[in-house]
């Protein structure tokens, strides 16, 4: 199976411009992304799909590979779309989307998504992670994404909101949503097609589009994840947790 692994980096933010190339114990973010994602197990090729120069050539200057997409992508899949047009992947192939603002991804999670796909051929196209939330005040905290799936772990639902909502208690699990995607080739483009959805636009939840549309993700459960990068601030966490790291 082919597989190929996608780091969308944009350099505009409205919360914190530059961000990809914001450093992290002297390097780049963006290179900590790429030298993790390389650790997983099963990839193929990993690439940046980008639109800036800057970031193009930071990349290849740590010897990344880019792909430079369309400065007017509406969004992060049209952006892997584009990209996946431009290399020219075949419509099976496996696509993995890490999010360039996660400089602590867990190469294991993308080889969860890769097993999954092996393990069941044919079954679904598109498919996604999450851990439990052990922390109340994470629960309610809208920038966490919950999500809640059936008993076959298929999503049912994503959403800003605590979901589920327990009426008589708060000690049931409650599943944060991590934003790294597995698709073919083909769901990716059907994707990209599909008209903006009601609760998508309302929740500004992209993989709700696929549910709207009857689509279905399968979902895996797997260790928390560390410091996503969203604000400024979260720079000095990610140092704090790799300085953990080092000393243990």
């Amino acid at each position: 199976m082919n597989v190929t692994v996608l780091i969308p980096a944009r350099f505009g933010s409205s919360r914190f411009p530059g961000k990809p190339l914001a450093l992290i114990n002297g390097k780049p973010m963006i290179q900590h992304v790429f030298e993790r994602a390389s650790l997983a197990q099963g990839v193929t090729n990993i690439y940046i799909a980008t639109d800036d120069e800057r970031i193009k050539t930071t990349v290849e200057g740590f010897g990344g590979k880019v792909v430079m997409t369309d400065s007017n992508a509406a969004s992060g899949t049209d952006r892997i779309n584009e990209a996946s047009e431009i290399l020219g992947l075949a419509e099976t192939d496996l696509i993995i989307n890490v999010q360039g603002d996660q400089p602590l991804v867990n190469p294991r999670a993308i080889e969860q998504l890769i097993e999954l796909f092996a393990n069941q051929p044919g079954e679904f196209e598109m498919a996604t992670l999450g851990f439990e939330l052990e922390a109340q005040e994470e629960r309610d905290n809208p920038m966490n994404v919950k999500m809640v799936f059936d008993n076959n772990d298929y999503a049912l639902y994503f959403s800003r909101a605590r979901i589920p909502f327990g009426r008589d208690t708060n000690d049931y699990p409650v599943y944060k949503h991590l934003g790294i995607y597995a698709y073919t080739r083909r769901f990716v483009n059907a994707f990209a097609k599909l008209p903006l959805g009601r609760l998508e636009d309302l929740e500004k939840l992209e993989q709700l589009r696929a549910l709207e549309h009857g689509y279905k993700i399968k979902i895996a459960i797997t260790e928390p994840s560390a410091v996503e990068v969203d604000v400024p601030d979260d720079i000095r966490k990610c140092e704090e947790y790799l300085a953990l790291q080092t000393t243990r």
